[in-house]
């Protein structure tokens, strides 16, 4: 056979990429010219382009006039429409969006004339759907575009051009291009109407009846409330059991009240001042927040006969701060309901425009979607788009063309919905709730409204925004304009309307008189998992947590084994050899093995263990090795994962995070709020950078069971030491967490054990350990017992390896008399006293240095070597709550001792600002003198945590470990 034909060389000026250039259109009917002649001569892909084109086009006398190049022509207007459709679609209820519509939506711009409409053409590309499918008869060019039009130019803008996977894509275009419209019945459209009126009438009630009250309403985006209802309607129709729902403040009261079905009395109630319960024995109200920031969980029953678990998680004014704690909560969710297809429990985030373009944190968790061990099996994300983000334009808030292009790097299909069609609102949520089911991914309805009152109802919007609310001013609501619709087409009668408003307003009358007489009572204490735990006012009892001695050794024996015939590195290999050697003989326990055996033997007793964070696995310091890699197939194996015959895969789970704090803290945050029996903790890479995750402490952790009494035993782990590492590499921080916590200093607690609620009434434990024994307790601590708090852990670097920083196996069981057992049992040891077996009354010693940390061991170190014998040093292994009792014990012990706080950190950092006033608080109650007597050794104040020169690191840390244990009396302030 001959050669193709070779196409003719073209002038550089001439080149260009457009299949509708003169020379390509050249090139391609001389090539099917010659295919015609001999369908071999061309190569496969010409010869099954032009069968498909060219094929059925020969047998049917209405097409012979259709070539080639219009068949590409043509193809290329489709595509332009799917990719650009959105462009031309009508999305601003308010009509004064001026956008350009793209030259490749003009039939014009292809050559295509008036002429040309009624001609038929012949359209299909193998594997496609929709319009393009091979399975379409030929149709007029009038035709393709009407349909065209119908599909993307309507009220709903599709974006999912920028998928790359093709059954996704097909699945939409069939879902979108088919040419049934979503017709719905009018049984069906009475529904929507009722759900319309109750979303409105519930603003305009909440409006007549506190006229002067913020509560961030919802007019100008009603329909929020139809989609969400049939989204979840649709969802239980499609396995969906549980939603978590996460959303800010515009719009939450129709949503708790509409949606979740939060008793309309209770939110009246709160509006008239009522949110502080009545008194009742052990009832812990916290301090509260405003009423737009509160959760809350119901089940509510589906239009399908179905029932849905909604739960709304409580969430601070810091916009978008709450989509990762959704989204943990939703994998835990996943996790303890064995939802192993992830297609049970959803999680469902309502966003603003402003924040969904400008919030890093959006991304941090759209980024987390795909990830094995976050992944949720896809969220919905519904931005409630006001065009308007408080008082900027969106010309100011973003860069992008919308404000939800930032889901494209995940390929989220992006729905555009004009926010004043319900109708369309309905179809996008519903078909988001399909595309989730099917996809298990990410999908965005960005629903395009306005804000009828402004950023809230005593704000004043004219100031800025005078030509928008000229037009909202005259415009009719989103219930008004489908009553008149339906009215038209006769859809209802004007008696149904009545009937159904008549219905809404009597119900929220008569909820409003029970309002008045509403009481709260206990509340809705966490979730159904959480059932008997105590509140901050009752006693839960201190409890040992120590192990049985076999149990250690036995899960010891499988965390220190590894399989046989699995390669690893063989540095790995000798510390595995050394681990074990570790546990047989019962010495030198180090910080790796007992984190270990505290995981392991909560694995034991049916607690679910969760790690994550950066390079947790392997250990920032290359400490843990929780899994090991064989080094040549390249396999994983994980030690702790088989502590117990057939356990489940994720009852241990350590994963390497992506590298981001805000996130993932947040995630994990979320993931420890569903059920109290877990062990869930979050490592930062060093302590330094978890300030990246600002928002999660101080918004969440710090607050979160004062504000919306929600207990969490997150474990916080953050790498804190002065190493010489620099400014970056030195500190966690450890004032702030300090400085955030709310007992007081100058009132000591009840202390007694048996009655001691001190924990219990403070809002998180801040701790600095030193011995492994003392950190397998604080975390075996966190489970038992029958209340739960954050726990923050200044965590070791150098003490990973440190010869001196070892404990036995016997300060990890529950034998007593064993070495190191003393009053306190085998249990977290709040305050270590000094190793030398002082008696209860030592009048020889002259200096108790109190100190916290790794420093402890410089200081001892440096007082072997000067021979201090009379100097004591005791560690404050938890500053926080203060150890009031211990602290006294000392003090009564060293009655003729000068008092010394050292640390590490300069004088405006560290534990001291806040130790000091607690400090003199005990000495007051022993008679031991006050502030003025409680001497300073440390760094000076500086603005830099740490120096970034080695030098001036290793002078100023002699200065304080020699000034510490010099013979003379410390002058105060002694600053190194």
């Amino acid at each position: 056979p001959e050669s193709g034909p070779i196409p003719r060389s073209v002038p550089l000026s001439r080149l260009s990429d457009s299949f509708l250039d003169g020379t390509s259109s050249v090139y391609l009917e001389e090539l099917q010219r010659a295919w015609e002649t001999d369908p071999n001569s061309v190569d496969e892909s010409w010869d099954n382009f032009f069968r498909n084109f060219v094929g059925p086009a020969a047998s049917s006398p209405g097409l012979s006039g259709q070539t080639i190049q219009e068949s590409m022509k043509l193809l290329l207007l489709v595509r332009a429409y799917q990719f650009h459709g959105h462009m031309k679609a009508k999305l601003d209820p308010l009509g004064l969006e001026q956008r350009v519509i793209p030259d490749d939506l003009d039939p014009g711009f292809y050559g295509f004339g008036e002429s040309d409409l009624d001609r038929e053409f012949f359209l299909g590309v193998w594997s496609m759907s929709g319009v393009l499918s091979e399975n379409r008869p030929v149709q007029t060019l009038r035709e393709i575009l009407a349909r065209l039009e119908q599909a993307y130019c309507g009220s709903i803008g599709y974006e999912y051009m920028h998928i790359a996977n093709r059954d996704q894509c097909n699945w939409l275009r069939d879902k979108i291009e088919t040419p049934s419209p979503t017709q719905y019945s009018s049984e069906r459209r009475q529904v929507i109407l009722s759900r319309l009126i109750w979303s409105t009438q519930f603003e305009n009630f909440l409006a007549t009846k506190w006229t002067a009250a913020k509560r961030f309403g919802l007019e100008g985006g009603e329909t929020l409330i139809p989609g969400m209802k049939e989204m979840f309607d649709r969802s239980a129709d499609l396995g969906v059991e549980n939603i978590v729902i996460g959303m800010s403040h515009r719009g939450r009261l129709n949503v708790l009240g509409n949606v979740v079905r939060k008793p309309l009395r209770q939110i009246f109630s709160e509006f008239s001042g009522g949110t502080k319960p009545v008194d009742e024995a052990g009832l812990y109200t916290g301090t509260g927040d405003v009423k737009y920031h509160l959760g809350t969980s119901y089940d509510r029953p589906t239009r399908g006969g179905k029932h849905i678990h909604l739960s709304l998680v409580a969430n601070p004014s810091h916009l978008e701060a709450v989509d990762p704690v959704v989204i943990g909560k939703t994998r835990a969710k996943q996790y303890y309901s064995n939802d192993v297809d992830r297609t049970k429990n959803m999680g469902i985030l309502i966003h603003g425009d402003g924040s969904f373009a400008g919030q890093g944190v959006v991304y941090e968790t759209l980024h987390l979607s795909g990830l094995p061990n976050y992944t949720t099996g896809g969220t919905i994300h519904i931005v409630v788009n006001n065009q308007v983000a408080f008082t900027t334009d969106p010309k100011s808030g973003r860069s992008s063309q919308y404000c939800t292009d930032v889901a494209k790097a995940l390929d989220a299909p992006i729905f555009h919905v004009n926010g004043d069609d319900v109708e369309a609102v309905v179809h996008a949520c519903e078909l988001a709730a399909e595309w989730r089911q099917m996809f298990h991914s990410d999908v965005v309805v960005d629903i395009t409204c306005y804000r009828r009152f402004g950023h809230n109802e005593i704000d004043e919007p004219f100031f800025t925004q005078p030509k928008m609310y000229k037009v909202i001013k005259s415009h009719p609501s989103a219930l008004e304009i489908y009553q008149k619709q339906l009215l038209e087409t006769s859809q209802v009668t004007k008696e149904d309307i009545d009937r159904i408003q008549n219905k809404v307003l009597s119900i929220l009358n008569e909820e409003f008189v029970a309002s008045k007489d509403y009481v709260t009572q206990t509340r809705d204490w966490l979730s159904n998992y959480w059932a008997g735990f105590k509140s901050p006012e009752q006693l839960s009892r201190i409890r040992n947590t120590g192990v049985e001695p076999e149990i250690l050794k036995n899960v010891g024996k499988a965390i220190t084994t590894l399989p046989e015939n699995f390669n690893a590195h063989r540095a790995v290999k000798k510390i595995f050899a050394d681990r074990l050697k570790m546990i047989e003989t019962g010495e030198g326990v180090d910080w790796a093995v007992a984190e270990a055996l505290a995981f392991a033997t909560l694995l034991v007793e049916g607690n679910h263990v969760r790690l994550s964070g950066q390079d947790v696995e392997r250990g920032t310091f290359s400490h843990r090795h929780s899994v090991i890699h064989d080094q040549e197939t390249g396999e994983r194996y994980c030690p702790l994962a088989h502590v117990m015959k057939n356990q489940h895969p994720e009852m241990f789970t350590v994963s390497n995070s992506s590298l981001s704090e805000f996130g993932v803290l947040g995630f994990e945050l979320g993931y420890s709020m569903e059920n109290p029996n877990s062990l869930v903790c979050w490592e930062a890479q060093f302590g330094d950078f978890s300030n990246g995750a600002q928002v999660m402490f101080d918004q969440f952790l710090s607050s979160g069971e004062a504000k919306w009494l929600r207990q969490t035993g997150l474990v916080v782990l953050l790498p804190h030491g002065y190493d010489g590492q620099g400014p970056e590499h030195s500190s966690a921080r450890l004032e702030r967490f300090l400085q955030m916590s709310d007992d007081n200093p100058f009132v000591i607690p009840e202390m007694d054990s048996t009655l001691r609620t001190q924990i219990q009434a403070c809002n998180w434990q801040v701790v600095n350990v030193t011995t492994p024994a003392n950190y397998f307790h604080v975390l075996r601590r966190q489970l038992h017992r029958e209340f739960r708090k954050p726990l923050i852990v200044m965590s070791p670097k150098n003490l990973l390896r440190h010869k001196e920083c070892k404990s036995n196996l016997s300060e990890f069981d529950d034998e007593e008399g064993h070495p190191g057992y003393d009053k306190q049992g085998t249990k977290f040891k709040r305050l270590i006293k000094d190793y030398n077996d002082h008696s209860d009354l030592e009048k020889g010693i002259r200096r108790l240095v109190l100190c916290s940390g790794k420093v402890y061991y410089e200081l001892d170190e440096q007082r072997k070597s000067v021979d201090g014998k009379d100097i004591a040093i005791c560690r404050v292994e938890q500053p926080c709550p203060f150890p009031y009792d211990l602290i006294q014990r000392e003090l009564k012990r060293y009655p003729n001792a000068e008092i010394v706080w050292c640390q590490e950190e300069p004088m405006n950092m560290g534990a001291y600002a806040y130790i000091a006033p607690r400090l003199a608080t005990a000495m007051k109650a022993v008679e031991r003198g006050s502030m003025q007597d409680i001497k300073y050794v440390g760094r000076a104040p500086s603005a830099a945590t740490a120096t970034g020169f080695h030098g001036v690191h290793v002078k100023e840390h002699s200065e304080i470990v020699q000034k510490a244990t010099q013979p003379e009396p410390i002058t105060t302030p002694s600053l190194a």
